[in-house]
């Protein structure tokens, strides 16, 4: 599966977010990512499965949980990629701050 594809979930990007702050339990992941999105178990596993298997995130069991956490080497390709791209959208911010600068002159 393609990176852009897995990241164009909103429940997948949730997850992401979530990780982003450190290692979490399924089981945790689970209720906070059920709750907001109203899926369940099953669901938030698959998607946990889905983030697994396309180098977004690892897992490591300690006893019966099962830990997941960041692969940031992953976000780095995808940032990498999108480099290519950044001066079309930075040079349409500057020109529109330039211009929303304008527009407070000229009140």
């Amino acid at each position: 599966m393609h990176a852009f594809d897995v990241l164009g979930d909103p429940v997948r990007r949730r997850i992401l977010e979530l990780l982003r702050e450190g290692e979490l339990a399924a089981g945790d992941l689970a209720r906070v990512v059920g709750d907001e999105f109203g899926i369940g178990q099953p669901a938030v596993s698959m998607q946990l499965r889905v983030l697994r298997d396309a180098g977004f995130a690892e897992v490591r069991p300690e006893g019966r949980r099962r830990l997941y956490a960041l692969r940031p080497d992953r976000l780095r390709e995808v940032d990498a990629w999108l480099e290519q791209f950044r001066g079309t959208w930075e040079q349409r911010l500057d020109a529109l701050g330039t211009e929303l600068r304008r527009g407070r002159r000229d009140r």
